[in-house]
């Protein structure tokens, strides 16, 4: 079986690049795709304060919402307050992971309160910097989030405490034989050149498109195996390591493809097929 595809968009939040949404969420529609939406619930990070806030926020959510798009909860407030790189060892940085069991049932609570007084539901969780813990883990299915968007397996899998990891393993679209795999988009940083590679890239991927909803009926049984296990690590090492590299570049000149940014946070480059 070829690979599929899903597309996860992060960061939305009112303050987020609304003029690059707009046409993304206009050819989101025309292509019938549909994305995964990490939304922060209360977002104070202040870099994503990229335009002046929007009043209609929640009611474009709850549109997404009825279109069928899935929306995740991306932590609560996006703020990184450890050095904690949590279960997978991404990032340094954390808004949950190294935090005591009482604050993070605080946070989850005051995101999911959120959502829910704007009529959002979701059992998706999506842990800024990709960073969270066992004590998380413990901690979701209690607030109804069973499915995680994160991790490098090569495909979808239920674990032993019943949550249903859906991997997060690409941050620009690349050729696979074979797989599950969620391409992680950080549209606030594009361009009106990065939003028409986006577009490119998107045509030659369409038919390996696939949606949340789809692949996570299809795995909903399937258990984790020994590689799940080696592939995951195996892939982790390469992504870090591919993102540091790639750091040390930024510094010297932005990619003029489709930006994004990688497992640590930097921009990557973007259509590689």
């Amino acid at each position: 079986m070829r690979a599929q595809y899903l597309l996860r968009f992060d960061d939305l939040c009112p303050t987020m690049n609304w003029r690059i949404w707009d046409e993304v969420e206009e050819f989101l529609c025309e292509q019938r795709i549909h994305p995964i939406l990490a939304v922060v619930p209360e977002n104070q990070d202040e870099t994503l304060r990229v335009s002046t806030g929007n009043a209609d926020f929640w009611n474009r959510a709850r549109a997404w919402q009825a279109r069928g798009w899935t929306i995740g909860m991306h932590g609560w407030q996006h703020r990184f307050v450890t050095k904690d790189s949590g279960i997978l060892r991404v990032n340094n940085y954390s808004e949950f992971a190294g935090l005591s069991e009482c604050e993070q049932e605080c946070k989850l609570a005051a995101g999911i309160k959120i959502f829910r007084g704007q009529g959002v539901k979701t059992q998706l969780w999506i842990a800024p910097a990709h960073s969270f813990d066992a004590v998380t883990l413990r901690l979701l299915p209690r607030f109804g989030l069973r499915f995680i968007s994160d991790g490098f397996s090569t495909f979808p899998y239920v674990d032993e405490s019943g949550i249903a990891w859906i991997p997060q393993q690409l941050w620009s679209f690349r050729r696979r034989p074979f797989g599950v795999w969620t391409i992680c988009l950080h549209f606030n940083l594009w361009t009106e050149t990065d939003l028409s590679a986006f577009k490119q890239a998107v045509s030659c991927f369409r038919e390996e498109i696939s949606s949340f909803a789809e692949i996570s009926s299809r795995y909903k049984d399937r258990r984790k195996s020994l590689f799940d296990s080696v592939a995951s690590q195996t892939y982790r090492s390469a992504a870090v390591f591919k993102s540091s590299i790639a750091a040390s570049f930024m510094a010297l000149r932005r990619p003029a493809s489709l930006a994004q940014r990688g497992p640590s946070g930097q921009h990557a480059a973007g259509t590689n097929r």
